[in-house]
């Protein structure tokens, strides 16, 4: 365990919770597959497993996710200002490159086929590509999900390259121009990447929310989306 780290939960514990006494703690990094951190208590021992690709985190860093994870452990308000600062260092250039890295190696991606019952994404892309982004967009892995998901309709993974749609669209029920509509907007994911805005992740920038505009069919997909 790096040396200070187990002193700073020590002190960071006793700044939330004033007069009680300390309990056993045993913190350790772990090879997570992303930069996850948790904390649990067990027979009245607190245990800490922080990502090791913070193990070179400045203190001020540590102090925030000691500070993040106690106060959701005993229902505490969080400080905004630790907050910050933890976002900023993992939405940093160089922790999210590492992140991908270590996803890529560690990470598990069931991915599977692009071909559906009803629709095939291939096609799809290929279409979508052309009429609006020349046909430049290099193709990433395309997959259904596992299941007919309504809470996550697509994402793009960029640690393994890959464009997830809900199978729920693959249904002659749906109507092409709303599966096109999920597609091209996981094709400006991959166009227009997640960017730090001071300590704010920017997922749909300006430029992302201006492109998704141009979809010609946008209002109309959006309302049968809301009628799922």
């Amino acid at each position: 365990m790096r040396e200070g780290l187990l002193e700073i939960f020590k002190e960071t514990y006793s700044e939330l919770r004033p007069g009680s006494s300390v309990p056993e703690l045993k913190v350790e990094f772990f090879a997570f597959a992303n930069v996850n951190n948790t904390i649990r208590l067990r027979e009245g021992r607190l245990l800490v497993r922080l990502s090791d690709l913070l193990e070179g985190a400045p203190d001020g860093v540590l102090r925030a996710i000691a500070h993040i994870l106690l106060a959701k452990m005993y229902r505490q308000p969080i400080d905004r200002g630790y907050a910050a600062r933890y976002r900023k260092y993992v939405g940093s250039h160089d922790i999210v490159r590492k992140a991908h890295l270590v996803r890529q190696m560690r990470g598990r991606k069931l991915l599977r086929s692009p071909r559906g019952h009803f629709y095939d994404l291939d096609p799809v892309f290929e279409d979508l590509n052309t009429r609006f982004f020349h046909g430049l967009m290099a193709r990433p892995r395309l997959s259904w999900s596992q299941t007919k998901t309504r809470r996550i309709l697509g994402h793009y993974d960029p640690a393994h390259n890959a464009i997830i749609i809900s199978r729920i669209f693959d249904h002659p029920a749906v109507p092409r121009y709303v599966l096109d509509y999920i597609v091209y907007h996981e094709m400006l994911h991959l166009k227009h990447p997640v960017k730090l805005r001071g300590s704010r992740r920017c997922v749909h920038s300006a430029e992302f929310q201006a492109e998704e505009k141009l979809f010609p069919r946008a209002e109309q997909a959006n309302a049968f989306l809301k009628r799922l």
